[in-house]
């Protein structure tokens, strides 16, 4: 069977406004620029895109919006943004930090799940996922074996795709993404062609995944594959986990994978207590900065964009301050540290519980109901790889968290996939009960058609 879905041309011009989820992924795909400042990007603007195409199109489609229990899921973290954006210590940053935050995590998501129709869009912008993946680790890999990537100790050979050396998680994020993506199409119970190539495409990423030299990245996605493994059933996680294990030592003895570099970031994992290197110091002291500052401010923190105003007060001597960014294609530059690298400690500095509870609370409803609806889809055989796809990214996401929180480019493919995982949660696995893979079209459609 092939892996290109046939598409009627009724089918083709519904797909059109979702077409424009893709386009925000492949804008990403674009070298940052060497200073790699933040800002507004091109991905960011063609977000807005997707959400007002999406506003366009229930105007003049009279569709009903979205579902109360999404409502309230998608709207809760509304209360504690607008509180600590009224708390921030200056209006723009207030503005800046609200708009970030509702386009990550309520508007961007929210126009995901409406324009997903059925699961044929939902595998579709999985597949994407897995294609994007594969082109920024087959960069990152070039940048590795030729020597062009971001500096690591001296040497410029990590892999940071076409994110630059400004923002090293971006490439480790978008790989992350689409080896769980893989992973969860490759456990469903689709055609065996498709699942064998789901399974090739998550096995060659878990090399630029490595190369990344991402710690947090690392951890994430070895739970989160073993979370979508129990979830798919216990004995083919028995299986697939012995097969992982035999692919883990042939990568690092027969492929070089495991070299000096490699290996003792591997091990440093296990030393973040014993003799932690300066990158674990400031991450544990701005860890340390984001708890006092919410004692200080318990209900409602410090105000969005407060942290790096309170960072110095708070912070203790061993923190540096700024980390060395170099190589490639960029010059040698100190890049301050403005966040915790936590998003879960950034929400309570700067938001208070109002806002932690309220984010929270969010997220632990999606994932609720999403494995709800993924029960229902191993009961009845529908679904299985869109559940474990959603649940999956969610998973990785969540415990992401602990290790960084929202910023840089990659940031905008954190709202798509938190789209995947609402429409998955409230519109169709969970919420709604299992729909069938191509609903019926709406009178408009049928009109159409005709």
């Amino acid at each position: 069977m092939s892996l290109v879905l046939p598409l009627s041309l009724p089918r083709v011009r519904s797909l059109a406004p979702l077409l424009s989820v893709p386009a925000v992924i492949a804008v990403l795909a674009l070298p940052s620029g060497p200073g790699g400042e933040g800002g507004a990007r091109p991905a960011d603007a063609l977000s807005g895109l997707v959400v007002a195409l999406c506003a366009i199109g229930l105007v003049r489609q009279r569709r009903r919006p979205l579902t109360p229990t999404a409502g309230v899921v998608l709207g809760l973290p509304v209360l504690g943004l607008a509180v600590a954006a009224a708390g921030a210590a200056s209006a723009d940053a207030g503005i800046t930090g609200l708009g970030r935050y509702l386009q990550v995590f309520v508007l961007v998501p929210a126009a995901v799940l409406l324009l997903i129709r059925d699961r044929r869009d939902f595998r579709l912008l999985a597949w994407t996922l897995v294609a994007f993946a594969g082109w920024q680790g087959a960069v990152g890999v070039h940048q590795y074996v030729t020597g062009t990537g971001a500096s690591y100790q001296g040497e410029d050979i990590r892999a940071v795709g076409t994110f630059g050396a400004t923002d090293v998680m971006g490439m480790a994020t978008v790989v992350s993404f689409g080896l769980v993506s893989a992973l969860g199409l490759a456990l469903g119970r689709g055609p065996v062609r498709q699942r064998a190539v789901a399974a090739g495409c998550a096995a060659a990423l878990v090399l630029p995944l490595a190369l990344s030299f991402s710690r947090g990245a690392w951890i994430a996605t070895a739970v989160t594959c073993c979370v979508l493994l129990v979830l798919s059933g216990l004995r083919r996680a028995l299986r697939v986990g012995a097969a992982l294990v035999a692919a883990g030592v042939v990568l690092v003895g027969g492929f070089g994978a495991g070299t000096t570099p490699l290996q003792e970031r591997i091990g440093s994992i296990a030393q973040v207590t014993d003799a932690p290197d300066q990158s674990v110091v400031d991450r544990y002291t701005m860890w340390a900065a984001a708890v006092d500052m919410w004692r200080e401010h318990p209900l409602t923190g410090v105000g969005l964009k407060g942290f790096p105003d309170y960072r110095d007060a708070h912070a203790s001597l061993a923190l540096s301050s700024a980390s060395d960014t170099e190589g490639a294609g960029a010059a040698f530059r100190r890049q301050p540290l403005l966040s915790p690298h936590n998003m879960y400690l950034l929400v309570l500095a700067e938001q208070g519980l109002l806002g932690v509870l309220a984010l929270a609370g969010s997220w632990l409803a999606l994932l609720v109901c999403g494995l709800r609806g993924l029960r229902r889809a191993r009961g009845h055989g529908g679904g299985l790889d869109c559940a474990l796809v959603a649940c999956g990214l969610l998973v990785w996401q969540l415990v992401d968290f602990a290790y960084a929180d929202i910023g840089g480019p990659s940031t905008v493919l954190t709202a798509v996939c938190f789209g995947l995982v609402a429409w998955w949660a409230l519109a169709d696995g969970g919420a709604a009960g299992t729909a069938p893979d191509a609903p019926a079209p709406a009178p408009a459609e049928e009109a159409a058609a005709r």
